[in-house]
């Protein structure tokens, strides 16, 4: 999932985690602020975190994650899977609606998904998430099928048959994604080009349904949906939102109880850092600079490239520009992330530290690689987002280069998410703070990033080697454990080799949290806040 500005699944703002509802006679309102306005709903279309987050809150796909990280039924009862590994078989709730009161019916799924990788509809998300997992997925977003012969058809209003192209051990998972959620096709092809444009045209078929929004809109409003089939468990009856950027505005806005969460600055972490109401929730999000290669001679050189790795004193930008505990990565997989099937040792264990901060190291492969290209000064475009704590973060990064090695100048380029995302895709810049967070539980949601000429590269990175062993991962090692684990660690290896992005930081929020917010779950893949257990909790 493609973040845009900035360890435990399922985390929730509660000490106890528990989905008790809330007291009787306690209002379920929550009054919130976002960080920026919401780019897309419509679950084809989007890329980034915070589509993921309102898309997750008003629809539901086959499973839903839960508390702990676990997957939870969703509008899947349950499952079964052939021996080869190949055909899933879902049977459906039958007690499940959209807000029209239409059912949502196995068909909803089977015109999504053939929606998602057509490739008139011109989504990133549905080849990505589906090709080379879901058969003819791949032959059909490229032109030589129909959508029509994609491996999901409909039993009946209550049967999903899947057929995969390959065993794919995170097929389950990756069904909690959004991508693959429903669409009411009757609803969606009446709208035609309006579609999801605003809240008057979009259904939901999840825990709440938006009001009052518009692709533009700055404010927004989360109410109850009465026809969502679990709703007994939904405690919450509306969440309103506005878009405040500014960190200490939101503080603000909090301090007078006019918000009951905020989220924090490097600048304001020391001085709320000991109230109670203060709190961190780690992440596993990831950022990093990415490297294009297709516009620059400089960066199609790997020394230049890993001077600029070794260059940033990472430990400086935790401990002084976030201050929110967010800690240094040095490898593209993140912590606590993914275990060795065999001994249960975290990835990042194994592997360690495989880009460090070292700046006379940076200086020596700097000057080898202006030597290589025949050069002694470089100029370099740097794209990043224009919030006000992303700016302070993009400065600092390319003062470290500009500092670090010498003959560099940096030019930065500042924009809002959604043009940053646009550059993103059009490969239109030299260098980009980015970052991704995981869409399932698996290596493969971090190391087929990097794949060549693959959806979310827009690098123009290419190695043959990579690509072969994490294709052996969906081939054929998908179904031995062992030694498909040992062929990500090997791939990261090369990633770190061949310098293909500049790993920097494992995220984490620093929020003050109102005492009063229960059960929000932070989840590591998928939707970063859940709000559907959330509940609001009585004066003691």
């Amino acid at each position: 999932m493609f973040w845009g500005d900035n360890e435990t699944s399922g985390k929730a703002d509660s000490n106890s985690g528990e989905s008790s509802e809330g007291s009787s006679d306690t209002e379920q309102i929550l009054n919130l602020v976002e960080e920026d306005t919401i780019p897309t709903m419509d679950v084809s279309m989007a890329t980034d975190e915070i589509s993921f987050i309102y898309m997750g809150n008003t629809m539901e796909g086959l499973y839903r994650i839960g508390q702990g990280g676990k997957l939870v039924p969703g509008i899947a009862k349950e499952h079964k899977v052939s021996d080869d590994g190949l055909t899933w078989t879902f049977t459906l709730r039958d007690d499940a609606k959209w807000s029209n009161g239409d059912p949502v019916t196995a068909h909803d799924f089977v015109y999504s998904w053939q929606r998602a990788v057509d490739p008139s509809t011109g989504s990133e998300y549905g080849p990505y998430i589906m090709g080379g997992v879901i058969k003819n997925a791949k032959k059909i977003n490229e032109g030589d099928l129909p959508a029509d012969q994609l491996g999901v058809k409909a039993d009946g209003d209550h049967t999903l048959i899947v057929t995969l192209e390959k065993p794919t051990p995170y097929f389950k998972s990756l069904t909690t994604f959004g991508t693959l959620f429903p669409l009411n096709e009757k609803f969606v092809e009446k709208q035609g080009k309006e579609y999801a444009t605003n809240s008057k045209k979009l259904l939901s078929n999840g825990p709440f349904i938006i009001k009052d929004w518009k692709n533009t809109s700055t404010s927004w409003t989360l109410v109850k949906n009465p026809d969502y089939w679990d709703a007994e468990h939904v405690n919450l009856e509306k969440i309103t939102f506005d878009v405040v950027k500014d960190a200490q505005t939101r503080v603000d806005l909090y301090e007078k109880g006019e918000i009951d969460r905020a989220m924090l600055v490097s600048d304001l972490v020391d001085k709320y850092s000991s109230r109670d109401d203060f709190t961190t929730i780690p992440q596993g999000t990831l950022s990093w600079l990415k490297f294009n290669q297709t516009r620059s001679e400089a960066l199609a050189n790997v020394n230049i490239r890993k001077a600029i790795s070794k260059s940033i004193n990472k430990q400086a930008i935790v401990d002084e520009v976030l201050n929110d505990g967010s800690i240094v990565t040095n490898g593209f997989v993140p912590e606590k992330f993914s275990v060795d099937p065999e001994t249960g040792e975290y990835f990042r264990e194994i592997n360690g530290d495989l880009v460090t901060y070292d700046k006379e190291k940076a200086k020596e492969l700097w000057k080898k690689g202006l030597e290589e290209i025949g050069k002694d000064k470089v100029e370099l475009e740097f794209l990043g987002g224009d919030k006000p704590n992303t700016k302070v973060m993009n400065q600092y990064v390319a003062n470290q280069m500009e500092k670090n090695l010498p003959g560099l100048t940096i030019t930065l380029k500042q924009v809002p998410s959604k043009q940053k995302m646009e550059l993103d895709t059009n490969m239109d810049y030299d260098i980009e703070f980015a970052g991704w967070g995981p869409d399932y539980l698996d290596p493969y949601t971090w190391l087929s990033l990097w794949l060549t000429d693959g959806g979310n590269n827009h690098m123009g990175y290419s190695n043959p080697e990579y690509d072969k062993l994490i294709q052996s991962t969906v081939d054929e090692l998908a179904l031995k454990p062992e030694k498909r684990f040992d062929a990500f660690l090997q791939a990261e290896k090369i990633l770190a080799e061949d310098a293909a992005v500049a790993p920097l930081y494992q995220s984490s929020r620093a929020l003050l949290i109102s005492p009063k917010i229960q059960g929000v779950l932070h989840n590591q893949v998928g939707i970063t806040y859940d709000y559907k257990w959330a509940r609001v909790r009585g004066a003691e």
